[in-house]
């Protein structure tokens, strides 16, 4: 073992290189934990390296001259796939802190000062930058800036109109889509492709992806489920501890037999450009309308007063009962708590349909979140129902472990 303060020096030991098979163990890496507890990810050596050339060096385009920064903690898939940038001789600039350390626009200063050329983060933290007004073309030289990606949720309208006004004119926005089940995304951005706001561009090279309905035929224009119809370079070599493959096949091929459903509703247009609009198990189907919750984000969080938010369906038995819609706001301090809620019930009705405006709404301080950012819609649910936190999330993922606990209290007196 090699100590990080003897790296390079001369008596560092000699690098040993061995030959391993194609799908030889690389790294486990665990799920987020929106759907529940994290599931434990074997991916193989040659498999994460085939995906990881194909997206860098072909879709982002990245050489030898670029310097490569990707905003992320090393327990976020991204972490892995910022550190395959080396594959294509890219320099690293790795930023260990807090984001905000020198105010919300830390991250933008050290984009300026290190000449980074390819800048990627999560989609919310875009959103937390547009909300706070922030202008970085303003106070900083960011003209080197030619590429920027945003992942871990969809990067919604007026993110992509504030990348381009405030951020670059000109630099390639690349919003992905993937999952750390491939540590890779199924799709994103490339250079020969279209960019339009609120889609993502196009399907990546050797990835067989499409919208499927219910019964398994393939949709255009029509929301449909995400699905892989045949295998791609990084897909899990198996789950560890699983060694029947049985939690790996209900995980992904028992909805469709055979066939890779990754869990999320996706609209292709004609042209194979897409939008995600959520967890396809989280969607909110009230009187046959169904709206996915990214949408229900994207007309919420839009509200002045609204910092975040996390909204989930409670169906009920009956079919003549809607269910209730309950949704969870974190208050930014602007305005009064009341007329956030009608200003969300009525911006809801306008734009989406009365069918989705909330019947609950509570305010708590923190939207409980992965350490990546993904809100947790799921446990959140099945907390709602009665379940114990512990045995549908792990908190050890959360951002903020104790982010359950008013969940917990809310769902004791609803119950």
């Amino acid at each position: 073992m090699i100590e990080w303060n003897e790296l390079g020096n001369d008596e560092s030991d000699e690098l040993m290189i061995d030959d391993v098979e194609f799908d030889h163990p690389l790294y486990i890496l665990y799920s987020s934990g929106t759907t529940g507890l994290p599931k434990p990810i074997v991916h193989g050596h040659g498999n994460i390296i085939l995906e990881h050339l194909k997206v860098l060096a072909l879709h982002s385009d990245m050489g030898p001259s670029d310097r490569f920064m990707w905003f992320t903690t090393t327990g976020w898939m991204m972490w892995n796939y910022l550190v395959s940038g080396l594959l294509t001789g890219a320099s690293l600039v790795l930023f260990d802190g807090d984001p905000a350390s020198d105010g919300p626009d830390t991250l933008w200063k050290v984009v300026a000062e290190e000449g980074v050329t390819w800048f990627g983060g999560g989609a919310p933290w875009f959103s937390a930058c547009r909300r706070a007004g922030l202008q970085p073309a303003e106070r900083f030289d960011l003209t080197q800036v030619r590429a920027i990606g945003a992942t871990g949720a969809p990067l919604p309208p007026d993110a992509f109109r504030w990348i381009y006004e405030e951020v670059s004119a000109t630099a390639l926005l690349s919003p992905i889509s993937g999952g750390t089940d491939i540590c890779s995304a199924f799709v994103g951005g490339n250079p020969l492709s279209a960019v339009r706001e609120g889609e993502i561009p196009a399907p990546y090279l050797g990835c067989a992806i499409a919208a499927w309905n219910e019964s398994g035929e393939p949709v255009v224009n029509e929301q449909g489920e995400l699905v892989v119809t045949q295998p791609m370079p990084s897909m899990p070599v198996s789950f560890w501890g699983d060694a029947e493959g049985s939690r790996y096949r209900a995980s992904y091929f028992e909805f469709f037999p055979g066939v890779w459903r990754h869990g999320d509703w996706v609209t292709f247009t004609e042209d194979r450009s897409c939008v995600i609009s959520g967890r396809s198990d989280a969607t909110l189907n009230r009187g046959g309308v169904r709206v996915g919750t990214a949408e229900i984000y994207r007309v919420v969080e839009s509200v002045e007063g609204v910092a975040d938010s996390l909204v989930v369906h409670l169906e009920a038995p009956g079919a003549d009962d809607p269910g209730v819609l309950v949704l969870f706001v974190a208050h930014d301090g602007h305005g009064d708590e009341d007329d956030v809620v009608n200003s969300i019930r009525a911006k809801v009705r306008k734009e989406l349909s009365p069918r989705h405006v909330p019947d609950e709404v509570h305010f708590i301080e923190v939207i409980p979140t992965t350490l990546r950012g993904k809100k947790l819609e799921l446990p959140v649910k099945k907390i709602l129902r009665g379940a114990q936190p512990d045995d549908v999330a792990s908190r050890d993922s959360l951002k903020d472990p104790s982010a359950l606990d008013p969940i917990v209290a809310i769902a004791a007196t609803r119950n």
